[in-house]
């Protein structure tokens, strides 16, 4: 095989394996789409079992900080 053959060849065979990657990129969104959902839906699960003491810890501190206010300075 000559040198312009191989070069011909490796042409036609990159060309051949770029045109076959059309799918891919949907491909790879969706996987990404999937990977972001599943960190969401973890996070939301974490964050579902804390926010009830966390709900309670803001009152109890705004309602600390009120009192404070309301009954200090005279």
């Amino acid at each position: 095989m000559e040198l312009y053959q191989v070069g011909a060849w490796m042409k036609t065979r990159i060309a051949g394996r770029l045109a076959n990657r059309r799918g891919q990129n949907t491909v790879e969104y969706l996987l990404m789409l999937t990977v972001v959902v599943g960190v969401v839906l973890v996070a939301g699960v974490a964050l579902k079992k804390f926010m009830p003491t966390l709900f309670n810890n803001i009152q109890q501190m705004i309602t600390g900080a009120a009192s404070q206010m309301g009954s200090g300075g005279n």
